[in-house]
């Protein structure tokens, strides 16, 4: 019987077995596929152009609005200003409606005009086998190559920031997607809208925390945790540089206010697809002026940890106790989506 892999992202040992048969043929290419970096970046006569495709299909509701927002934030963690977007939209056979291809094209066009981006381009059929939307999002943006961000930029001595809350968006999309598990755990009909609205307050787009963080100090790396939650991506951005990791737990437990939620489900919170959390590597000497420049702005924000050396590992301080941190090659929620 075929070893079927599991949903979710392939593992970091698949991936890196795939992208060793890559072989770049443009010397423009100045950051190609590597595991943890968010985009791929080409050098222009003036300018680098940086690009980001990325697909939404855990979430269905609001689906064009996540489509702009998750790209665009792996753009700014570049260090660069998301400008064009283009969507490949999937529809369901006998189940799309022209009610349906309005509406997401109408989030589509909101995302982008709040962003201030245009859409220059994509693709829309109705596909067989199906049972929802899927979009497949691709966003350009720009950067001078002076300004440019990379995630294997983070370096031994830095202090590592995250921004917001864990498991962010995962908590809006079980809210929207799976509110049964929440009404069925005891939580309220306001309880639930509350989390829903996580979408859009604090919402999930870093675009302004990264801007703003570039703006306070300097940024060795920044990274947008996504599916496996904030602990794959600090895997991600300790394997993108080369570096080790030592993570506060009780700091990271202080920007885990919805924790309680997921482990009512028996899932880590950790693991959970964290978009709206912005992690951020700087030097000791700039941190805190990025942190005060973030607080300052209304975002939470803590400093959650320290980079050392690769061979002491990417580890989670409990008190005295250190062991290594999970991480998670399938997201916590696509337990409950297989279900």
């Amino acid at each position: 019987m075929p070893n079927y892999l599991p949903i979710g992202k392939l593992s970091i040992d698949t991936l890196r077995e795939l992208l060793a048969k890559v072989e770049l043929r443009d010397d423009r290419v100045l950051v190609g596929p590597q595991i943890g970096e968010d985009v791929a970046v080409i050098e222009m006569p003036e300018v680098c152009l940086v690009a980001k495709t990325d697909p939404i299909t855990f979430a269905t509701d609001e689906i064009g609005w996540y489509a702009v927002t998750i790209n665009a934030n792996d753009i700014a963690t570049s260090g660069a200003t998301p400008k064009w977007f283009l969507a490949t939209v999937l529809l369901p056979q006998r189940r799309s409606t022209e009610q349906l291809a309005h509406d997401i094209f109408d989030q589509i066009l909101s995302a982008c005009a709040a962003l201030d981006v245009s859409l220059v381009g994509g693709h829309t059929e109705i596909t067989y086998g199906l049972d929802r939307p899927i979009i497949v999002g691709q966003m350009l943006g720009e950067v001078a190559k002076s300004h440019l961000i990379r995630t294997a930029g983070a370096k031994p001595g830095d202090l590592l920031l995250l921004t917001k809350a864990v498991a962010l968006e995962g908590t809006a999309i079980l809210a929207r997607e799976k509110s049964t598990f929440l009404a069925d755990a005891g939580y309220s009909a306001d309880d639930i809208e509350r989390l829903r609205n996580l979408l859009h307050d604090p919402g999930i787009s870093v675009v302004p925390e990264a801007r703003i963080a570039c703006q306070a100090g300097r940024v060795h790396a920044m990274h947008d945790p996504t599916e496996g939650g904030v602990a794959t991506g600090i895997w991600e951005l300790a394997i993108a540089a080369n570096v080790g990791v030592e993570v506060d737990f009780d700091e990271l437990q202080r920007l885990n206010p919805y924790g309680e939620i997921w482990e009512k489900l028996g899932l880590d919170p950790l693991g959970v697809i964290a978009s709206g959390a912005l992690l951020i590597s700087a030097p000791e000497s700039h941190a805190l002026q990025i942190l005060w420049a973030l607080l300052d702005e209304g975002f939470e924000c803590g400093i959650i940890g320290h980079l050392v050396g690769s061979q002491q590992g990417v580890k989670l301080r409990r008190g005295k106790r250190l062991a290594d941190l999970p991480r998670y090659d399938q997201d916590e929620i696509a337990k409950l989506f297989a279900e």
